[in-house]
């Protein structure tokens, strides 16, 4: 079996990075953890790896400040000198024997492969965004408008995330796996010049599946590694998180739909974006304004008469 570059970005993630770390440190199979710094708090990376006293060697990539996470995933496999690269998120546990497991399945496939794992919530339930179909104009108009609530199961209304659905027993073409945690060669990963940097944050792993599949690879998902992901532990602003992935959707829908679909309709899915962005962001807005107000208001008390009935 070749060796497992293990790539983890990291930004503002806090102390569950320490966690990661360990996890990846007992997988069999890993050469070497790079550990892309796009910025955290003095004394924080150096915490997280901690003494470093077992399992492969942690290589430390900073230094280049927030440059986004296409960008920083490409550094880190430039970095790498394994035959298999493992993504990982910085909030992501990887269980034992799992980082084996997934280039073990993936190296019996036939073809250029892209093998995501499944990824898991706390309490052990499939995570959102485990399992995707293709992100086309259509399916997000559906998703921003709630179509799917007028017929579920109407092939016209299928949803994007597909975590809902009956989760498969073997490992199984899927369009879209997450970027929390997937597994390919190195030379595959070049082949199509690895993730997109246009991309800042958010649907940069949606575009490279789409890339890989028209570059004649196969997509797969493998039920057989849980991937604990603790989800959105990096300090950063929902706000800004939702406003780059709101830029993301517009650019991948222009790279890869003009052509298929009228431009009205991609600019009525654009407008309808925004004011999705522009909702979230207002609901936001007035949850953080009314917050004080609401920690200093006195609590309830119950009326006299139930008073009086209680005693």
């Amino acid at each position: 079996m070749s060796a497992i570059s293990a790539i983890v970005v990291t930004y503002h993630t806090g102390p569950v990075l320490a966690r990661a770390l360990d996890s990846l440190r007992l997988q069999e199979g890993v050469r070497e953890i790079i550990l892309v710094n796009n910025g955290n708090p003095d004394g924080a990376v150096a915490a997280a790896i901690g003494s470093q006293a077992d399992g492969p060697p942690i290589r430390v990539v900073d230094g280049h400040g927030n440059i986004g996470f296409a960008s920083a995933c490409n550094l880190g496999a430039r970095a790498a000198s394994g035959d298999i690269l493992l993504f990982i998120n910085p909030d992501a546990i990887m269980p034992p024997g799992g980082a084996m497991r997934l280039a073990s399945d993936g190296a019996r496939l036939q073809g250029p492969w892209l093998i995501g794992a499944k990824i898991i919530d706390p309490d052990g339930g499939e995570q959102r965004g485990s399992r995707r179909a293709t992100l086309t104009p259509w399916r997000a108009f559906v998703e921003a408008t709630k179509l799917y609530a007028l017929a579920p199961r109407h092939p016209y209304f299928r949803r994007f995330n597909l975590h809902g659905d009956p989760c498969p027993k073997e490992v199984t073409p899927i369009p879209v796996i997450s970027g929390a945690c997937f597994c390919l060669k190195r030379a595959d990963y070049f082949a199509i010049g690895g993730m997109d940097e246009q991309y800042f944050l958010h649907v940069e792993d949606v575009d490279f599946c789409l890339r890989f599949a028209k570059a004649g690879g196969a997509v797969y998902f493998d039920p057989h590694v849980p991937v604990l992901h603790f989800k959105s532990s990096s300090e950063v602003d929902p706000i800004i998180v939702d406003l780059r992935k709101t830029i993301s959707m517009r650019r991948y829908f222009r790279a890869h739909f003009l052509d298929p679909y009228p431009a009205p309709f991609l600019w009525v899915l654009g407008f309808l974006l925004w004011v999705q962005f522009g909702l979230k962001t207002a609901a936001a807005l007035i949850g953080r304004a009314l917050r004080p107000v609401f920690a200093a208001a006195p609590p309830m008390r119950a009326p006299a008469r139930q008073l009086r009935a209680n005693r």
